[in-house]
């Protein structure tokens, strides 16, 4: 059986979120707020959570504010105790002390594999976490402690995935697995943003892996694939060739925080969620509704034509 604990996790925070411009032009998309903690920060808590103490951030260009967010600032913190505001003090801190940050610069963008292989001379000949901070996941159990488990089950690499809508297959990386499907299945297939028509399944990897050092070898060999970048995901399917790579259906729901949609319903599940603002919050929205400034939608189908399954 492999060790429980893996020591490492892994952020690529390179990309520029043109999605959300111009919010985006002069501050990381990482750092784009649900309610009152970045999405970065949600993501190294996860890690934290299932066991990760070394916290190796794949940055780029204008993502200084990552490094400063993570960085302990003496000051404010004296001057928030001299207040008496020692809870707002104890929520700047925030990092735990046995936490380590380490900065690696891609020196271009050239995809999601790539910026993995940048992280190989600190991660080293270890297992490691792959967290994509655009991807919120809200769990009792943390996603990456859930897999962490898997991988402590089965001695190998395991990617997080949920079912997608056939339509939006072009969107992920799309993964094969053959028999009734459980919660960890392994991976017979897998390729990036294929058609629908093409398709080998709606199985979709969501921004979450546990995988192994000899992933490093294989992202090395491989060139260009999807979106002329170096995919991780052809990295993964080389890797397959070698040793085990398997599914695991996390419990939880995801939030697309890459979209606008998923990041304003985001906005809105963890603010009616929030232990101090929940309650005025929820408040606030029915009121909304009863004065009309908000229509309730009506349902695509109703339920007596909804199909099972």
């Amino acid at each position: 059986m492999a060790k429980t604990l893996i020591n490492t996790a892994v952020f690529p925070v390179a990309g520029r979120g043109t999605r959300f411009l111009p919010a985006t032009k002069a501050s990381p998309k990482e750092m784009l707020p649900v309610v009152d903690k970045p999405l970065i920060q949600y993501a190294v808590e996860e890690a934290l959570a299932a066991g990760a103490r070394k916290l190796v951030f794949v940055t780029g260009a204008s993502k200084r504010a990552i490094e400063d967010h993570f960085d302990t600032d003496a000051e404010l913190e004296q001057m928030l105790e001299e207040q008496g505001k020692a809870e707002l003090a104890a929520l700047v801190r925030v990092l735990p002390k046995y936490a380590s940050c380490i900065y690696i610069r891609q020196p271009a963008p050239l995809g999601l594999g790539h910026a993995v292989l940048c992280a190989q001379p600190v991660v080293g000949n270890e297992p490691f976490f792959v967290h994509l901070a655009d991807d919120l996941i809200d769990g009792t159990v943390p996603c990456l402690k859930q897999m962490a488990t898997a991988y402590a089950s089965k001695g190998a690499s395991v990617l997080g995935v949920e079912e997608v809508p056939h339509s939006d297959t072009d969107k992920y990386g799309i993964v094969e697995t053959r028999g009734t499907p459980t919660q960890i299945s392994r991976i017979h297939g897998i390729v990036e943003k294929p058609k629908p028509a093409n398709a080998p399944s709606n199985l979709a990897v969501v921004g979450r892996y546990v995988l192994t050092p000899e992933i490093f070898g294989h992202l090395e060999k491989i060139g260009k694939g999807a979106g002329g970048e170096i995919q991780l995901t052809d990295g993964i399917a080389r890797l397959m060739k070698k040793q085990p790579v398997y599914a695991y259906r996390f419990q939880g729901k995801r939030y697309d925080c890459g979209s606008k949609l998923g990041y304003l319903q985001a906005q809105v599940e963890y603010g009616m969620n929030h232990a101090k603002l929940g309650g005025p919050f929820r408040q606030y929205l029915m009121e909304l509704l009863a004065a009309g400034a908000v229509q309730s939608p009506e349902p695509a189908v109703t339920p007596s034509r909804r199909k099972k399954g």
